[in-house]
């Protein structure tokens, strides 16, 4: 498993406009919330998937991926690894060129099913640390 290089990963931070992201906690205290607020505040639409809270950050929340509406460019996902099989199958239904995953969260298989699908895959990268870097 390789991650695309940092110049590959500044392009999608550039590309991108609207991040959905996976197990968004309403909890301002936990990781997601605040990695997601600072992308927020650095200019991103936020999109929470969380089939247990009806809005995150004023922003209506979805049960699933292939809830969402619009279309989406970057889809974050801060759930363990163990669910990240579940989480590629529906993140296969959206139009959605890019699945980034958080520190810790790692699949080779998922990594390379949605490689060899032509899906950009970032894994066990902060995207709040990368936009800091990048940026």
């Amino acid at each position: 498993m390789e991650n695309p290089s940092r110049n590959e990963i500044k392009n999608v931070l550039d590309q991108a406009k609207t991040i959905a992201v996976v197990g968004l906690s309403p909890n301002p205290s936990r990781t997601s919330y605040v990695v997601s607020e600072a992308m927020k505040r650095a200019g991103y639409r936020i999109i929470p998937v969380n089939p247990l809270a009806d809005t995150v950050m004023g922003e209506k929340s979805y049960a699933r991926l292939s809830d969402i509406p619009e279309k989406v460019d970057i889809v974050n996902v801060f759930r363990r690894s163990e669910f990240l099989e579940d989480i590629a199958d529906e993140f296969m239904k959206i139009d959605c060129p890019v699945f980034w995953t958080q520190l810790n969260v790692i699949d080779e298989n998922v990594f390379n099913r949605l490689t060899d699908a032509g899906v950009t895959v970032i894994m066990d990268r902060c995207i709040k640390v990368e936009y800091a870097i990048l940026k």
